[in-house]
Parts: structure tokens; C-alpha cells; sequence
């Protein structure tokens, strides 16, 4: 298990990156021992708003194998849309290993960064499970249109997605053994 903690696009952030470093490491021991699941490789990268969609989609491009210029532009401007209101993302990669894309701007204190990176690392925890990564690809190129699913398959998708979603709330406690501002 490999663990890379960087910036994208933020400049003057030293501290908070190596604020970053230190609870990534922390947290990746904690949700390892808590949730099942093997910890797969994680690239965690700081960065703010306006990059955040960029090297998320990026990555969800690269994964998906998506070439089309055009269902870039359209998922690029959907994830622009979000990013506002993401806190962060968790992306499987092609090699095995996981991007948690982290928005600084949504984080004013170390307790509310702690909380979404238990939330993210349980994520990625998932993607190690059996068939969990094949289905987490398919739904992506799903989405990009590079392979369509049948409405049945993608329904147990979105089921599993919620599933999934559930668990990463309910181990998000975990933040407080981090940082304890984060229990209350």
C-alpha cells in the first residue's frame, strides 16, 4: 500500500499540506483496521474549487478509457456544476489504486478534513472488495457513454452506490479517534 499526499493548483499552502500528510497516515491506519477491506494504493490530492472537477473527471476519463472531446466537455461542465458542494471524491484508478480528491475550501479546521478523509478512505477501502472496482468502472463508462448498461444492471448499481454511500457515513465516527474536535 503506497500513500502520496500533494497539492494540485494551490499555492501557500504548505501548513495545511503537511497538516494533510499527517492525518492522511493516521487515517489510513485507523479506517484499515476498521473496515473490511484490503487498503488499496491512495493518492490524496489537496485543491481547490475550481481544479477540484478538473482532476477528478481527468481521472474518471483515464479510467473510463473516454476519448470523445465531446462527453469530456459535457461531464467536465456537470462536475463544475458540483464542485461547489463536494467536499471530495474518491476515484478508482487504472493501475489499482484509488485518487481522493480533496476540496480545501470546504474545510475550515482539521476536524472537518478529517471527517471527509475517514469518508473517502472507506471508499476506497470498498473499491477492494469483490466485483466492487469492475462495477464502479462499468457505471463510469456508463455515464461517459463508452459502454451502456442495461437498466438493470445500472439499478444494482446505483442500490450498491447508496450502499456503499450508507457505510461511508456510519464510519465516519472514526474522525474523532484523529482528531477529537471531530467526535461532537
Amino acid at each position: 500500500m503506497k500513500l502520496t499526499v500533494s497539492t494540485h493548483k494551490l499555492f501557500g499552502y504548505r501548513a495545511t499540506l503537511r497538516t494533510a500528510k499527517r492525518l492522511t497516515e493516521e487515517a489510513v491506519r485507523i479506517v484499515d483496521r476498521a473496515v473490511a477491506g484490503r487498503m488499496p494504493d491512495v493518492q490524496v490530492v489537496l485543491t481547490a474549487e475550481r481544479n477540484l472537477a478538473q482532476v477528478a473527471t481527468a481521472a474518471e476519463w483515464e479510467t473510463a478509457g473516454c476519448t470523445d472531446k465531446r462527453v469530456q466537455a459535457r461531464a467536465l461542465r456537470s462536475a463544475r456544476k458540483l464542485a461547489r458542494d463536494t467536499a471530495g471524491r474518491a476515484v478508482p484508478l487504472v493501475d489499482g489504486g484509488v485518487l481522493i480528491v480533496v476540496n480545501v475550501d470546504q474545510h475550515p479546521n482539521e476536524a472537518t478534513f478529517a471527517i471527509t478523509l475517514v469518508h473517502e478512505l472507506v471508499h476506497a477501502m470498498q473499491t477492494s472488495r469483490k466485483d466492487v472496482r469492475d462495477r464502479l468502472i462499468a457505471g463510469l463508462r456508463h455515464d461517459l457513454g463508452v459502454e451502456k448498461q442495461s437498466r438493470r444492471q445500472y439499478r444494482e448499481h446505483e442500490r450498491c452506490l447508496e450502499a456503499e454511500e450508507r457505510e461511508a457515513y456510519g464510519a465516519e465516527y472514526l474522525a474523532g479517534r484523529l482528531v477529537p474536535a471531530a467526535a461532537s
